[in-house]
């Protein structure tokens, strides 16, 4: 029994020692802009946040799959803006696309789902780019 244990404890730490390797081999480029919207709820009230699509500059991608690098920052920065605002502990995301109209797209595909009627009870808050513009994250490696 004990061998086993230490084969599955093996096993774990090389899957995740290549992991890494592949991670860390995964070629970033900057695209010189980006199209974004960003989007917030929280569990404890029904008032959704969106925000207007914005163009950002200076934007970094995965090659392959056009993953926007950094994500989790462009999320922070809205958080921080709604808890300066006297909205804490909300959940943020960004959506993002490449070209203009797929994030429209994703925004209409959104913006749909919280005001349909079947989905009334939901007080959805719009974002212009005067209230919160979203700033360029630089590459960390």
């Amino acid at each position: 029994m004990n061998k086993l244990k230490y084969l599955t404890l093996a096993f774990a730490f090389c899957t995740l020692s290549l992991l890494n390797i592949q991670q860390a081999q995964a070629k970033k480029r900057p695209v010189p802009q980006i199209y974004m919207f960003g989007f917030s709820a929280s569990f404890n009230d029904s008032i959704i946040y969106i925000t207007d699509i914005q163009a950002v500059d200076s934007a970094w991608v995965e090659e392959k799959t056009n993953f926007l690098q950094n994500r989790n920052l462009y999320s922070q920065q809205l958080q921080d803006y709604l808890s300066a605002s006297m909205h804490p502990n909300r959940v943020c995301i960004v959506i993002y696309a490449l070209k203009r109209e797929e994030a429209e797209k994703k925004y209409l595909k959104m913006r749909r789902l919280y005001t349909s009627k079947a989905n009334a009870p939901y007080d959805v808050r719009y974002l212009t780019e005067n209230e919160f513009r979203f700033k360029p994250v630089p590459n960390y490696d």
